[in-house]
């Protein structure tokens, strides 16, 4: 995957680190002086193009018309609005991630500029939050979906609800599945038959609605 980063900030060049240790192919244009002296020190030479972002001539120098991603991470709203219309609409980009400075503005960053993804930290951080509220001591393993799902586990507790019931008399929510069950060091591949023990680790794909409903069957029913 070839990925343009346009902004090489701490947030710009954290991301550029996490692509190539994936492997894939990265780019990043910035033209501060102090940003780039330091990149210089953190990344490889050829992946940075010096210039301004908002130049069509350094995007294009810097493959602009070939990029799968483009991924606008500099410190300003208006910036990274325009570029990802630009990589869109005049380039072709498939795929296009805008940073969000400020959450005020975050209700601009949708389709109409060509942001396919936008990365609002404060939202980001309120819905982790409510998630860890709501969900008690299940521990979330990986999103999916674009953060709609993701994959659950949870370890039963004594006297938890779901102990003694069978998975099909669970009544779960249709975007709940449980994937494994985790029982003394063995995975079990779950059946609608099997049924639930203390200390059994579930693991499961869900919505948020299936998490809230699975916290409530683990919970301790004292």
């Amino acid at each position: 995957m070839f990925v343009i980063i346009a902004g090489g900030g701490r947030t710009g060049a954290q991301l550029a680190r996490s692509l190539l240790s994936g492997d894939h192919k990265i780019h990043v244009v910035d033209y501060r002086k102090e940003v780039l002296g330091r990149i210089h020190r953190e990344l490889p030479t050829e992946v940075i193009f010096p210039g301004n972002p908002m130049d069509c001539q350094i995007l294009e120098q810097a493959g602009i018309q070939e990029a799968n991603v483009f991924a606008a991470t500099t410190t300003s709203d208006a910036e990274n609005l325009s570029l990802c219309y630009l990589a869109r609409h005049k380039y072709g980009v498939k795929r296009t991630i805008a940073r969000v400075n400020n959450p005020r503005n975050a209700w601009l960053f949708d389709a109409k500029f060509g942001v396919d993804v936008a990365v609002n930290h404060s939202e980001i951080l309120s819905r982790l939050i409510e998630e860890e509220m709501s969900m008690g001591d299940m521990m979330t393993l990986l999103k999916l979906k674009r953060g709609r799902y993701a994959l659950v586990e949870e370890k039963i507790p004594p006297k938890a609800i779901a102990i003694g019931q069978a998975i099909k008399d669970l009544k779960l929510p249709t975007n709940c599945t449980i994937a494994a069950i985790i029982r003394s060091g063995e995975v079990i591949v779950p059946r609608g038959v099997t049924v639930l023990e203390v200390g059994d680790e579930v693991l499961a794909i869900t919505d948020t609605e299936g998490a809230k409903k699975l916290a409530e069957l683990f919970e301790f029913n004292g």
